[in-house]
């Protein structure tokens, strides 16, 4: 990006704060028309034709496939394949004018590329900063497949991923890795370097896959002594262009890049891809909520642009569908939730705070009610043998004391219980005998029973949680954290806890459910070796876990 579109750019973000300021939400973004025209620097290609001149790729001199390749959202005749050029990923532009710039990729039955099933080319724009996400359609189910890109005389590294099964397929295993929460300043991702080499089929992201916070010129708890960080990195990010140099810094790291190259990913987000704890338009801090949309707008934009997402996800302006459903044939259908956007705003003032007619009120939702609506309806035609809802926040219910003056979580559905009640009873009224949620946010790896009455613990057990423990967020952690014997003890439907990071490889077969959790000893230093921490299995049509 030359300085003058960049010196634009930032002009045109600023004018949209100032408008902000002045009007009400309603009035702002429906008569500056902010919520179709925040792009900042022009919005979207213009449908058919060139909106910026074309770069011959033969000018580019460095290496511009920095931030690697990924893929997601699999469906059984299709792949989605995402890269970002980027020669200087940490300035603003990535190093590259304000050009289009066709890319070239193949993809391939074997990673040699000696059978090329189809290869074509896209266009990476400036108003995407550069990234491309290609659907390739026609293809057959449940394959795996290579994938690469070509620009100029660059070629990237090679990605692996695979189609899903047939929605009819009666397939009898699939195994998946749940992740969330990988605070870059916080410590090295290791726990990807060893997920990379798993055997699974698809990785979730819950959430959290950048900060918002400052990082130091030292990486935070990565302590370089080996380079220094821009001083770009070391403030909160609140512009377009800081969430985009952010994704940048992350998707450097090389183990966030082969994990991604070697899996297709599911993503979605929690808080602080945008800020931390906003709910819908509200903010944590006091900012006025029209002027808050215009960061979340951006924050949205640069997700979308660094995510290896479909075209219906594309938001427009600081809005953006993101819950959807994904079928991997007869054995397990996701509906993948959005709870940020569309919540209403925590009780009590956030925190752990002891519940009342505030946190209780039937009105309050986690979901929005279309949302909620939609994941219901959606178990009521699902076929599956397992339905699983990949989430964000804590959903069983978590004292913190086992006493009578216990406190709960206002930010996770412990703050919305009518909501969580109503997902529940909606289940239960539709047949779903099967149901798994899978959660991040809290950095912690648990294992719950869902309850139907969890103040009643011989209630009937109605489906499962596993909670997956952050990639680096919180540091090391420990093994059995300070409030174990508390939590344990207050929450009888509480069957794991661990404080270690990592993962969860969840195996989903037709008669069971295995969760293995995989930890780390340390991330505030690289190389630590992984262990399972414990393995847990649950039957089908018996809901509850058990040692395995």
């Amino acid at each position: 990006m030359t300085h003058s579109s960049h010196q634009q750019e930032q002009e045109q973000e600023q004018e949209l704060r100032d408008a902000a300021r002045h009007t009400g939400r309603r009035r702002f973004l429906t008569v500056t028309g902010a919520a179709a025209a925040l792009a900042f620097s022009v919005g979207l290609p213009a449908a058919g034709s060139a909106s910026a001149r074309e770069l011959d790729a033969r000018q580019i001199g460095e290496d511009p496939f920095t931030l690697g390749v990924a893929s997601g959202d699999p469906l059984p005749d299709s792949v989605l394949l995402w890269t970002r050029l980027a020669p200087r990923p940490y300035e603003p532009g990535s190093g590259l004018p304000a050009a289009r710039v066709e890319v070239r990729w193949e993809l391939a039955r074997d990673e040699r590329f000696t059978r090329v099933l189809r290869r074509g080319s896209a266009t990476a724009h400036p108003e995407f900063h550069h990234s491309v996400h290609v659907e390739v359609r026609g293809l057959d189910a449940g394959r795996v497949l290579y994938y690469r890109f070509r620009v100029g005389k660059w070629t990237s590294p090679v990605g692996r991923t695979r189609t899903a099964p047939a929605h009819n397929a009666r397939n009898s295993e699939l195994r998946l890795a749940a992740v969330s929460c990988q605070a870059y300043h916080d410590g090295y991702f290791t726990a990807y370097k060893h997920l990379a080499q798993e055997d699974v089929d698809v990785v979730f992201h819950l959430g959290d896959y950048i900060y918002e916070y400052a990082v130091t010129a030292t990486g935070g708890a990565r302590n370089y002594t080996d380079r220094t960080l821009p001083a770009l990195f070391n403030r909160e990010t609140t512009t377009l262009e800081d969430y985009r140099l952010r994704y940048a810094l992350y998707k450097s790291d090389p183990d966030l890049r082969a994990v991604h190259a070697a899996h297709p990913f599911v993503v979605t987000w929690d808080d602080h891809e945008t800020e931390n704890n906003y709910a819908g338009d509200i903010p944590e801090n006091d900012v006025p909520p029209e002027e808050f949309l215009i960061r979340r707008a951006a924050a949205y934009r640069a997700y979308w642009e660094n995510q290896p997402l479909r075209a219906p996800q594309r938001p427009t302006g600081p809005d953006m569908r993101l819950y959807r459903r994904l079928r991997f044939g007869r054995l397990a259908q996701f509906d993948i939730l959005d709870t940020r956007q569309y919540r209403s705003d925590q009780a009590y003032g956030d925190g752990w705070q002891t519940p009342g007619p505030e946190s209780e009120d039937p009105s309050r939702t986690l979901t929005g009610a279309a949302q909620e609506r939609w994941l219901i309806d959606g178990w009521r035609h699902s076929r599956a043998t397992w339905n699983v809802v990949p989430q964000q926040v804590a959903f069983a219910q978590r004292r913190d004391v086992p006493t009578d003056a216990y406190k709960l979580s206002m930010d996770s559905w412990d703050g919305y219980p009518a909501s969580r009640d109503r997902i529940l009873k909606g289940a239960e009224a539709v047949g779903v005998d099967n149901l798994m949620v899978l959660t991040g946010d809290v950095h912690v790896g648990y294992a719950f029973d869902l309850k139907r009455d969890f103040d009643d613990p011989s209630s009937r057990t109605v489906g499962t949680e596993i909670v997956t423990t952050s990639i680096t967020s919180g540091k090391d952690g420990s093994e059995k954290p300070a409030n174990w014997n508390n939590l344990m003890r207050a929450n009888p439907h509480l069957k794991f806890y661990n404080g270690r990071r990592g993962y969860a490889v969840i195996t989903l077969q037709e008669r069971q459910a295995r969760a293995d959790y995989r930890t780390v000893a340390a991330v505030t230093k690289p190389g630590s070796p992984v262990t399972t921490a414990a393995s847990l299995v649950t039957e089908v049509g018996n809901q509850g876990l058990t040692p395995a």
